[in-house]
């Protein structure tokens, strides 16, 4: 089979083969030079794609075509020559993939035909990852200010302003709902109006982002996505733990961001140091930076906040009203807007005024099924489980795998997990070190179990209550 020949039946066989983002981006329009030396010669659009095809894609081009060919092969991929007129121009300069794909033709005539410098890459046909998107409310204005987060949002602002001048990487932590997703995304919004390119993603979009670009082999793109902002910021970044390839993937991020002189922002429920199952490298590298803490609430910054929220809404609220309220919620402010939208809600629709007497006691209503539900830790579940099934606490976080302690371990991890907010990694670690993977299986499989055993269902359910203390 002739060399031009044998190409052209390759090509074929890897735009059936190779996902159609990859396809397009790296080899589509690549042509047939010539042999050099026993060497195929492939000509490809841009330097770019010219260095995936021979480091990232090699193999797989060269094993399809030798499989057309039925001998050994090896290839080498050079920039083509463009042509306007017929008239050869020298190969364009190397440009970063990112501003590839931002250029864009600024007009377009159906009657003309014009032959470009070089051709454009073509934008992966991905959706947008949801979480990308930036909520609206939470800016700098809208956050309530008090001497307890005052040092937190004074350095946030501060960031915002002069990204990766000061505090690079700036780390936020805190308790759930105490305002580290609002800030983070204050910041955001501020960098965006400067022009900057930004992206905000919490750590489990990430991990899923890196899972599809390895099952649909966009790497690269993935990377560039990751690596081409001037800003990044990443939620929840404790959840990366016992994610190996998400802690490598992100490692190699913030290194390459840091290194060019872009900033990275970070959320966590906890201080750097307190991360002890992310990777050393990583945890180190965290504690570079600044990192600051967001605290509960105090009263009279509550109230601020149902002050807003009241005039936002066109609300007139007693001031007594809002005491009311503001002391009921005394966690965070994700408990103060959901008594806030209760007793208003249920106000609109009863079309009543709201009264200190009357918020009182539709609060109280509200609150009173978790009355009488105390909450559960997992030591408790532990230390329940194994008394239940006459085992030690040691029996059941130990290496022991009878089938007896095997299936009371299982218990212990669905209800755990059914029960309290402890994640699958400290899950598994308080039972012998073992994997998050670990757990996940011995949940599903215990539920399983328990849907063909009725004994085993009856069980559970009684540990459940004597637990819930109701």
């Amino acid at each position: 089979m002739e060399p031009q020949q044998a190409w052209q039946v390759a090509y074929s066989q890897l735009q059936l083969q190779l996902d159609r983002a990859s396809f397009d981006t790296w080899l589509r329009g690549a042509s047939f030079i010539g042999v050099e030396d026993g060497i195929y010669v492939i000509g490809v659009r841009n330097p770019y794609a010219r260095d995936m095809l021979q480091h990232r894609l090699y193999r797989n081009v060269r094993r399809v075509l030798m499989d057309v060919l039925g001998s050994p092969v090896e290839l080498r991929f050079e920039v083509r020559q463009m042509e306007i007129n017929g008239k050869k121009l020298p190969p364009r300069e190397e440009m970063p993939l990112f501003k590839l794909l931002a250029e864009q033709p600024s007009s377009y005539n159906e009657n003309e035909v014009v032959q470009p410098l070089y051709e454009q890459v073509a934008r992966p046909q991905r959706a947008v990852l949801p979480e990308s998107e930036l909520n609206p409310r939470f800016t700098f204005e809208r956050f309530v200010v008090n001497n307890s987060n005052r040092l937190t949002y004074e350095a946030a602002r501060a960031v915002a302003e002069n990204p990766a001048r000061y505090y690079n990487p700036f780390l936020i932590y805190g308790g759930v709902g105490l305002g580290k997703t609002h800030l983070l995304q204050a910041i955001a919004h501020v960098c965006r109006a400067k022009g900057l390119r930004v992206l905000y993603i919490p750590s489990e979009a990430f991990t899923n982002d890196l899972v599809d670009s390895i099952r649909h082999k966009t790497t690269a793109m993935f990377r560039d996505r990751y690596r081409s902002v001037d800003v990044l910021l990443v939620d929840d970044v404790q959840f990366m733990a016992g994610k190996e390839s998400t802690q490598e993937e992100f490692f190699h991020t913030f290194n390459a961001l840091y290194t060019f002189n872009k900033q990275i922002i970070l959320a966590s429920d906890r201080p750097p140091r307190e991360l002890v199952t992310l990777e050393d490298r990583l945890r180190s590298r965290f504690e570079g930076g600044l990192s600051v803490d967001v605290q509960p609430l105090e009263f009279e910054s509550r109230v601020a906040i149902l002050e807003m929220w009241a005039r936002e809404r066109e609300l007139t609220l007693a001031p007594d009203v809002m005491n009311v309220i503001a002391q009921r919620a005394q966690n965070n402010v994700r408990e103060l807007e959901g008594l806030f939208n209760q007793v208003v809600t249920k106000a609109h629709l009863e079309h009543r005024t709201l009264t200190v007497e009357t918020v009182a006691t539709d609060l109280e209503r509200y609150e009173r099924p978790r009355q009488h539900r105390r909450e559960v830790t997992l030591p408790q579940v532990i230390e329940a489980v194994a008394a239940h099934f006459r085992l030690t606490v040691d029996d059941l976080t130990g290496k022991g795998r009878s089938t007896r302690i095997n299936q009371a371990r299982q218990v212990a991890m669905l209800i755990a997990r059914e029960l309290t907010d402890t994640p699958l990694t400290q899950i598994g670690d308080a039972f012998g070190g073992r994997s998050h993977t670990t757990v996940l299986h011995g949940c599903n499989k215990m539920t399983e179990e328990i849907d063909q055993d009725p004994t085993l269902r009856e069980t559970l359910a009684q540990l459940k209550v004597a637990l819930r203390g109701h």
